[in-house]
């Protein structure tokens, strides 16, 4: 069995928190249930979270993953805090305008595009 490696790498940037998906296939139960706890470690303590989710690493994604990231949009609406998806795979995007998921999420085609969301031009 092969060593448990991070599931997520975590950066702090200016006013937002990237959360850098590692995996390119998160198909697994225990891959997601890890996954799964690592975000909710960050989001449970904090309020007025500006959180990204970077899925430039992933190629593919069960659908039990979209159950998770509505469990967390849940949870981090509840702490009053904002969730953004980047970089998705354009075969994984249309998963999400299937599940019509793209009127759920705040999705930009990557990091920049979605700081800069956060910072709108006065």
């Amino acid at each position: 069995m092969s060593p448990l490696k991070p599931r997520i790498s975590v950066e702090y940037v200016e006013n937002a928190t990237i959360v850098t998906f590692t995996d390119e296939k998160i198909l697994e139960d225990n891959d997601i249930a890890a996954l799964q706890e690592s975000v909710m470690s960050i989001i449970e303590p904090a309020q007025h979270l500006n959180l990204i989710f970077d899925f430039g690493n992933v190629q593919f994604l069960s659908s039990a993953v979209l159950g998770l990231l509505i469990r967390i949009s849940k949870k981090v609406y509840e702490n009053d805090s904002n969730l953004m998806l980047c970089n998705i795979n354009p075969k994984i995007y249309e998963i999400f305008k299937i599940t019509r998921l793209t009127k759920v999420f705040d999705i930009y085609k990557d990091v920049n595009a979605a700081i800069a969301s956060l910072n709108p031009a006065e």
